[in-house]
């Protein structure tokens, strides 16, 4: 299957709701109490993520990007309203069921790389099939480490590596259990224009060729770009929505 059947296949260009969802926010409120009063991070959000959508949130600090994140990959709870992934409301999942969603559906880039320095790359990428119990780690770690172009690089330390080496060893790890969405908390924050733009075609490249869902929080418009469609966020809620 080539690349036009592939985006044929997941059909990205029909966003939030038009194509059978991966990921649903019903209505969703979250709140939270700081110095006695009660802020509202999230205030009505409703969104729909398809397999293959390459999503970003853009909105200034505090406007809820990373809070809606957090309650997509599972890891918070709504107030309010209700975050489906793959058909089940996360809130109503049981210890076993989350540690399951968080272990096999989901995968988790971060600005700030958050690689273990005491681990080689490769150890790094094998971590969460080495943490889900997963046989024959260190075949499939190389094989995603060769996907992001560092196979070479896999008995190297974080240390040294540059920082876009760095965030390719990050996704390599988000994606080697094979998640069906990815979530990314400015991805490239810490990277020069270039090398942020190898990052962002990385991504691209996941999202249609794996059909992997991404949402992306982003201060960035030019890496809008590579993405379906834009959410622009202010004060907790949706303003707009932008398809390409």
């Amino acid at each position: 299957m080539n690349l036009t059947d592939l985006k044929t296949k997941y059909d990205r260009k029909t966003t939030l709701g038009e194509t059978t969802a991966l990921l649903r926010l019903d209505n969703v409120h979250k709140n939270y109490v700081s110095d006695g009063q009660v802020v509202r991070a999230l205030d009505g959000v409703t969104l729909r993520v398809s397999a293959g959508e390459f999503i970003a949130l853009v909105g200034r600090s505090g406007c809820g990007k990373s809070t809606l994140l957090n309650l997509a990959g599972a890891m918070d709870f709504p107030s309010s309203g209700t975050v489906w992934l793959e058909g089940a409301a996360t809130s109503q999942l049981n210890d076993a069921g989350l540690t399951r969603v968080r272990r096999e559906k989901v995968g988790f880039i971060f600005q700030s790389f958050q690689l273990l320095n005491t681990l080689s790359v490769i150890e790094n990428v094998e971590l969460p099939l080495l943490l889900a119990g997963i046989k024959a780690t260190r075949e499939r770690a190389q094989e995603q480490l060769e996907v992001v172009e560092l196979g070479d690089l896999a008995s190297r330390m974080p240390h040294q590596l540059s920082g876009g080496q760095m965030q390719r060893v990050a996704i390599a790890r988000a994606i080697v259990h094979r998640p069906l969405l990815l979530l990314a908390d400015e991805p490239t924050g810490n990277l020069d224009t270039a090398t942020g733009n190898l990052i962002l075609d990385l991504l691209r490249r996941i999202a249609d060729e794996r059909g992997v869902a991404i949402i992306m929080a982003t201060h960035s418009a030019e890496s809008t770009r590579y993405c379906d469609a834009v959410v622009k966020m202010r004060d907790g809620r949706i303003e707009e929505v932008q398809r390409s």
